[in-house]
């Protein structure tokens, strides 16, 4: 294990868990890379410049984040239905606003079939102050709902507008109450590739009528957060919680670079905690036999990745690095400044069977994670289209999972879907009513994931 230790840059460290004993003949390694960032100091400001190429310098000790923020809130006709998600939308982006600190850019976006400055306007952002907070929570006061639902203009417009800001930490705050009907999606998907890597997004969707493939695809493009708020009241709270993981970042753009030797293939990398997300298809070349994987900003957390790779097999006693893993941010000249921090993948043969054939508890826990939240998806999918049969067995094994890995939360939301008979054999019936904010709550949150509790790890 490596860590960073310049002054007032969050230390990132990376530990690496595996079974790195293969037996004769076998050529997959898998490990699970936990990467944390802690003691950066990112409540006063960011100390690492990362979207400009090079180490920022911190000021004085209470300088704001070098940030910048636009939330954008759902003003279609639907938001009126009942008058009480406008109303929520108003209260919880006013309390979004109070959470900003000094010197925060900021703007609010209105989202219809169109997008519009609600504050401050003319293609500017404002900084964050007490003056500035109550002009905003006064603009806000005057906003109505009508029209239509056109997400990609939000989202673009929002791009524009925080690419005015010379910051480290660009963020969007999405709210949105309906479905994407008013633009194809193919406008969405291209507004999402023109997005990512710009800025992150946490996404939320308020009430039942949006679509929970739309809201998570908005916010897996844009490495943030999606959510279910089903009741409007809940959403000041929800909006206050998102601001301050936001303005807890003191890092964007990392990426998990991976080096493997000639011969060798990443099979897969797969962020799988706090939730999962399958970062495979999204690697960037960063030279001979290296790779990088988007990672979003950092504040002071801790992210667990699934990593497997094929190596050449080998003969009884041999051994070698499998795959490097570092942390870097990647500058526009295509250059990488390191965050220093750096694991080891490896591979040894061995005859001893014991070794060969037992499975790190870390990786057998993460498997089952991703299990747990492929089986949702598809029992819920089977569900929708009337396979009573498929749904029972992808929710049941869902149960069983959920129980296996000590994942309470799911397990509780799966309960509401299903009647549990026996959650170790995952015999389970399907309920005959389900409420629809439960049934989308769980298709929602099917990919958080628990931890399980470490082993004491030997670098």
């Amino acid at each position: 294990m490596a860590i960073l230790s310049k002054p007032d840059v969050p230390r990132f460290s990376v530990d690496v868990y595996q079974n790195e004993y293969l037996p004769e003949g076998a050529g997959e390694v898998n490990a699970v890379v936990t990467v944390t960032a802690s003691g950066g100091g990112t409540l006063k400001g960011p100390a690492f410049a990362g979207g400009h190429g090079g180490h920022g310098e911190r000021g004085g000790g209470d300088r704001a984040p070098d940030a910048a923020v636009v939330i954008m809130v759902d003003c279609s006709g639907s938001m009126d239905y009942p008058p009480a998600k406008m109303r929520g939308a108003r209260e919880a982006t006013a309390a979004a606003v109070d959470t900003l600190r000094d010197g925060v850019r900021f703007a609010v976006v209105g989202g219809t079939h169109v997008a519009r400055e609600i504050y401050p306007g003319e293609g500017r952002l404002a900084v964050a102050g007490p003056d500035t907070r109550e002009q905003a929570k006064q603009a806000l006061r005057r906003l109505t709902a009508g029209g239509g639902t056109a997400i990609g203009t939000w989202l673009r417009l929002a791009d524009h507008l925080l690419s005015t800001a010379d910051v480290t930490i660009r963020h969007g705050i999405l709210l949105t109450d309906g479905r994407n009907e008013h633009e194809t999606p193919e406008a969405l998907t291209s507004a999402l590739e023109h997005c990512a890597g710009r800025f992150t997004c946490d996404a939320r969707g308020v009430g039942t009528d949006w679509e929970v493939k739309e809201v998570t695809a908005i916010a897996s493009a844009l490495l943030g957060t999606a959510d279910i708020v089903a009741d409007p009241q809940n959403l000041a709270a929800d909006f206050t919680s998102v601001m301050e993981t936001a303005m807890g970042k003191g890092v964007a753009d990392v990426a998990l670079r991976l080096w493997t030797p000639a011969g060798a293939r990443l099979r897969f990398v797969k962020q799988v905690a706090p939730s999962v997300e399958d970062l495979t298809d999204r690697r960037s070349e960063a030279g001979p036999r290296a790779g990088d994987y988007p990672t979003g900003s950092w504040g002071d957390e801790s992210r667990d990745y699934h990593v497997c790779v094929e190596v050449p097999p080998a003969g009884i006693g041999r051994e070698m690095l499998a795959a490097r893993v570092s942390l870097v941010v990647p500058r526009p000249d295509g250059g990488a400044d390191s965050l220093g921090a750096q694991g080891l993948v490896r591979a040894v043969w061995t005859d001893d069977l014991a070794a060969s054939t037992s499975i790190d508890p870390q990786v057998a826990h993460y498997t089952g994670q991703a299990e747990l939240a492929e089986a949702i998806r598809q029992g819920l999918e089977a569900r929708k289209a009337g396979d009573a049969d498929a749904a029972t067995a992808k929710l049941g094994r869902a149960v069983q999972l959920a129980g296996l890995s000590g994942n309470a939360d799911t397990a509780k939301l799966l309960s509401k879907v299903v009647d549990v008979v026996d959650e170790a054999a995952g015999t389970v019936r399907l309920k005959t009513k389900v409420a629809e904010a439960d049934e989308m709550t769980l298709e929602t949150r099917s990919t958080k994931t628990v931890r399980v509790k470490r082993r004491p790890h030997e670098s």
